[in-house]
């Protein structure tokens, strides 16, 4: 239902009849319909699903893994180390060679930029996290690389020039409405390894609630399990960061949503749960910011932590006074 009402509301209203005709039948009645449906809409909404799933599995592994109910898809630095790559091509465009900068400055080389941007910070905290044994001090680590690099993005900013600010700042408000469908092939691969990557530590992730000590006295290879987790984190919020750009609040607050919702600390219900519920509020999320019937289109991210907040707040609110 969400996919449908995400797809017919928008500046040109498309009745769900007609939806529901292109998506699972013959063609919509109107040519143009059709079109918007096909080339815009559909790739749109299919975005919104992927990054409603990759980031909130990130965010539940990243909470259980730090115990942490405040850890999100970021908490490693990834997205800096993406929004690090994307401004210097971007803010430091001016100081490229004409080729290099035509390049880095087109949509492919934005995402090649926020690839490489994260896969650096990638590789710096796997390489740090072999010489620490307190999994507290890898997510230190992450918040001293996301300080170090918004640092050097800072300096970046008194460089540059207004043009280059802004669409710098376009780029960190998240928009999941200019990928393509080939784009979309390569960013549902990705999201497709890091999904079976997750899968394979869901048992590991019901171990580690109960302490990492205990879960080595059961025999869990704790290693293992640690670079299981960071890659499949690593691979699903730096694959959204790079074609859409940081998007809030969903990884952070969507885990959170499902436990209260369902009850549970099982790992392989609560997997589910937050594919479910992070595509649903995605795709709703994408509805409202388009602004139905008018010609205004809002940052998704503004309307992911409007939404998102509030409802989180209530649901814990409720869930504390009926105990």
């Amino acid at each position: 239902m969400a996919l449908l009402l995400n797809i017919s509301f928008g500046q040109v209203a498309i009745p769900m009849k007609e939806v529901f005709k292109s998506l699972f039948g013959s063609s919509a009645s109107k040519e143009t319909w059709e079109y918007i449906i096909i080339n815009y809409r559909l790739p749109k909404a299919i975005t919104a699903i992927l990054v409603g799933v990759s980031l909130s599995i990130s965010g539940l592994l990243m909470q259980t893994f730090f115990r942490n109910p405040l850890a999100g898809p970021y908490v490693l630095g990834l997205s800096s180390g993406s929004s690090l790559g994307v401004a210097f091509v971007v803010l430091g465009s001016s100081f490229l060679p004409s080729i290099a900068a035509q390049f880095f400055l087109s949509s492919y080389g934005i995402i090649t930029a926020s690839c490489l941007g994260s896969l650096l910070v990638l590789l710096l905290i796997i390489l740090v996290s072999k010489y620490l044994r307190d999994v507290m001090s890898i997510l230190i680590v992450g918040l001293m690389f996301s300080s170090f690099t918004s640092a050097i993005v800072t300096i970046l900013t008194n460089f540059s020039t207004a043009e280059q600010l802004q669409k710098f700042m376009f780029w960190s408000m998240g928009n999941i409405g200019n990928v393509s469908w080939q784009n979309i092939v390569f960013l549902t691969m990705a999201v497709a390894i890091g999904v079976i990557l997750s899968i394979a530590t869901l048992k590991s992730l019901d171990t580690l609630l109960l302490g990492e000590n205990y879960a080595k006295s059961m025999g869990l290879n704790y290693k293992r399990t640690q670079y299981f987790i960071i890659f499949s984190t690593s691979i699903l919020t730096g694959s959204i960061t790079a074609f859409v750009g940081p998007i809030a609040f969903i990884g952070l607050a969507v885990p959170h949503l499902a436990k209260l919702l369902f009850q549970t600390s099982n790992h392989k219900l609560l997997f589910g749960a937050t594919i479910l519920i992070g595509a649903i509020i995605m795709l709703l999320c994408d509805v409202i910011s388009q602004m139905p019937m008018s010609d205004f289109t809002l940052p998704i991210n503004a309307i992911t932590s409007l939404v998102g907040a509030p409802i989180v707040i209530w649901l814990i609110v409720k869930k504390k006074n009926f105990r």
